[in-house]
């Protein structure tokens, strides 16, 4: 299993930024997936978490409203679009899957909102 994140970066307050996470090494239409993250002193969060085919979405209520996940079975890559970025939203951002008790996880992409 290989979940590579990207498009994190340094965004004003208010701006939108759309990190991807491409799957590999399994068969990535059979699982649901996740996102995360984790600020500086804090614990690991759950941001938002999709089914295996996308119809059903969760979202914490911290981010419901700006964030939306979505996925591309096709090209076996999951999707956060962040809008309305806030000092807040500043963390680590990190990719999920999980088959029975284990969990896989990319290595994660760096997301600043400051001005």
């Amino acid at each position: 299993v290989q979940l590579v994140e990207s498009g994190g970066g340094l965004v004003q307050p208010g701006g939108s930024l759309r990190l991807s996470c491409a799957a590999s090494g399994f068969t990535f239409s059979s699982y649901a997936m996740s996102w995360y993250r984790q600020a500086p002193g804090k614990e690991r969060e759950l941001v938002a978490w999709i089914t295996r085919a996308g119809g059903r979405t969760n979202y914490a209520g911290s981010v419901k409203g700006r964030f939306t996940i979505s996925r591309d079975n096709a090209k076996n890559t999951v999707y956060l679009q962040m809008n309305t970025l806030k000092p807040e939203d500043t963390a680590v951002y990190y990719c999920n899957t999980r088959d029975g008790s284990s969990d896989y996880w990319g290595q994660g992409t760096q997301v600043t909102v400051s001005s």
